[in-house]
């Protein structure tokens, strides 16, 4: 039986910043709507019954090297709050995926990224723009490294983890 719920694709950040990012997602967000910890998506739904092309070109491109980025401020979602990530390299990776799979992408997923990690969201939007005032408050940026790639399964709710594509090259020196 092939499996065909949706496919999401994200981003693996250093584990320093993703644990800093995950401490403030638990702290921020409902708890009851909180299924996964702080995640940089790429993709929202490509499709399930292309899974196996999806992890040959995911594999494909963890040949390349960590891509270096930073944390920037924060911003408002309406009810929510996220921090922008600012890693150039991650446009090419998107643009390579976005390419192999153009044909079945959701307008959401063939739109130009901007890549943010959401820290809280479905909340009031009172309690977004105190968020929003304190996070900038104590806000500085911070480097944070792009490592790889991780694939999952949409389940309506859940998501399923369905594999990790660790970035296997050499950081470029500088």
């Amino acid at each position: 039986m092939t499996d065909t719920d949706p496919l999401i694709v994200t981003a693996l950040l250093d584990e320093e910043a993703r644990a800093e990012l995950d401490a403030q997602r638990r702290r921020l967000f409902p708890s009851k709507r909180l299924v996964v910890g702080a995640h940089l998506t790429l993709f929202h739904a490509l499709p399930g019954h292309r899974a196996d092309e999806v992890t040959a070109a995911l594999d494909e491109l963890a040949a390349r090297a960590p891509i270096p980025g930073r944390v920037r401020a924060p911003f408002a979602l309406g009810r929510g709050v996220a921090y922008r990530i600012e890693a150039p390299g991650l446009d090419t990776v998107h643009a390579a995926i976005a390419r192999r799979f153009a044909d079945d992408l959701t307008r959401q997923d063939a739109r130009r990224p901007h890549h943010h990690v959401t820290v809280q969201n479905k909340v009031d939007p009172e309690t977004a723009k105190a968020t929003l005032a304190e996070l900038v408050a104590t806000h500085s940026p911070y480097p944070a490294t792009v490592v790889g790639l991780a694939l999952w399964r949409y389940r309506g709710g859940p998501w399923d983890a369905a594999g990790e594509f660790p970035f296997r090259g050499s950081p470029e020196p500088g």
